[in-house]
């Protein structure tokens, strides 16, 4: 079993709160998916830091245990992805793997763009990009108007979610966070998200030089397998694999995982130069 420590920290005067995993001289973030809690990544995670690996999981501002304010302009991928690198700088990291799903994959594109120098690889799981547009307005307008419109309804949802016991399953676990959330700060993120970039735009994607993985979904309306591969031709140093279904990494991750964790460990390897460079200084 990997021990895992819950810690808090405060940025622009929000709290936002983290996991950690393990420990090490590999530091990786990952990111959750769209008002998903860190946990969603717990799996993954453990897995991850058995393999020798620090892995910390962070709750987003409106997400999971952090602070979850009302105002719509707190909320757009360029400040979660400074949220990201904030993390970093909490925690004294000069460099880290980053990853996420969905919404934590843009995020991981927001970061990278932000500060490139601080990156050793990025995983991105399912993006949402130019080809997610018409499943994006399906899906999230009526969960949009739900909870705006239906807050009533849904705040006794939530209310009723949260009486009951946590601690019943993975599935279960995500699922009482989700739907036990207040109806209102839980708007505030997706009208900030509607309002602003979902993520960088073609000229800085292009411009990204992290090696990154990429995890494509088929059948995916709101996650296109045409935007990972879409993804892939854009950045300089990207690799695609394509899943099984959205639900691969959740109940078989077995095959993902393992990709994963080979592609953490490239980026950790030594490249050739500084291998060379330490080499030199030895004689030297």
């Amino acid at each position: 079993m990997v021990a895992v420590r819950t810690r808090e920290f405060l940025h622009e005067g929000n709290r936002l709160v983290y996991d950690e995993y393990g420990s090490g001289d590999r530091p990786l973030l990952l990111l959750p998916g769209l008002l998903l809690p860190r946990h969603m990544h717990r799996p993954l995670a453990e897995s991850l830091a058995e393999r020798g690996n620090r892995v910390i999981t962070l709750d987003l501002l409106g997400h999971g245990e952090a602070d979850r304010p009302r105002d719509m302009w707190r909320y757009s991928m360029p400040l979660f992805g400074q949220q990201a690198v904030a993390l970093l700088d909490h925690l004294e990291l000069d460099e880290a793997v980053i990853g996420g799903t969905s919404l934590g994959a843009n995020v991981t594109l927001e970061a990278l763009v932000a500060a490139p120098e601080r990156f050793r690889g990025a995983i991105v799981e399912m993006p949402v990009l130019d080809n997610a547009l018409l499943g994006c307005a399906l899906a999230f307008t009526p969960l949009l108007v739900a909870l705006t419109f239906g807050a009533p309804l849904t705040r006794m949802l939530s209310r009723a979610v949260r009486v009951l016991p946590k601690g019943l399953g993975y599935f279960w676990d995500i699922g009482h966070d989700w739907l036990g959330q207040d109806p209102a700060p839980s708007a505030a993120v997706i009208q900030g998200l509607f309002f602003g970039r979902t993520a960088p735009p073609r000229s800085e994607r292009s411009e990204i030089e992290t090696p990154a993985l990429v995890i494509g979904h088929g059948r995916d309306p709101v996650h296109p397998f045409s935007d990972s591969d879409m993804l892939v031709r854009e950045l300089r140093r990207g690799r695609l694999v394509e899943a099984g279904s959205i639900l691969e990494m959740r109940l078989s991750p077995e095959r993902l995982t393992e990709e994963i964790a080979r592609f953490v460990d490239d980026c950790w390897r030594p490249s050739a130069a500084n291998a060379a460079g330490r080499r030199r200084r030895a004689s030297a």
